[in-house]
């Protein structure tokens, strides 16, 4: 096994001090070997993190493209299978398939030019399966790149 840290990359779509939605490629690194529970293997870690959460799964059919609109709230969303696709008012599309992570954050947006939050919708021609982890609470100050 490798001694070496990891780091793990993920999208981070989140809302500037002008109110518009962006993206910025982020990564977590804070991670420590030590077993989930022993007597099993020491696996690299990360922070956890405590804050009430849903889990859920979606699957977007063939074609689907949902309207501008902001996250419910704070959330991750993994792709399982498929492609899918987060466009930000600043006119960045970031293209996701699965083992890609991204973190909608972008509650607070100021409509711009019909621009809301974020648009997002499938790639290709089978449905995107995503698993979506939604935090109940959100922050009243966004920082991008706050998982590390």
């Amino acid at each position: 096994m490798s001694d070496s840290k990891p780091t793990v990359p993920y999208w981070h779509l989140y809302t500037d001090d002008d109110e518009v939605s962006r993206q910025k490629r982020c990564e977590m690194t804070q991670f420590e070997l030590k077993s989930m529970q022993p007597p099993a293997a020491p696996q690299w870690q990360g922070e956890k993190h405590h804050d009430g959460m849903s889990v859920m799964v979606t699957v977007q059919p063939v074609g689907w493209e949902g309207a501008w609109h902001e996250n419910p709230s704070p959330q991750w969303i993994i792709p399982l299978s498929g492609r899918w696709y987060v466009e930000s008012m600043d006119g960045m599309r970031v293209e996701m398939g699965p083992g890609e992570i991204s973190f909608g954050e972008d509650q607070g947006t100021t409509e711009r030019d019909g621009r809301k939050g974020h648009m997002s919708g499938t790639v290709g021609d089978e449905p995107a399966v995503l698993m979506v982890v939604q935090f109940d609470s959100k922050r009243e100050t966004i920082t991008p790149c706050r998982f590390r």
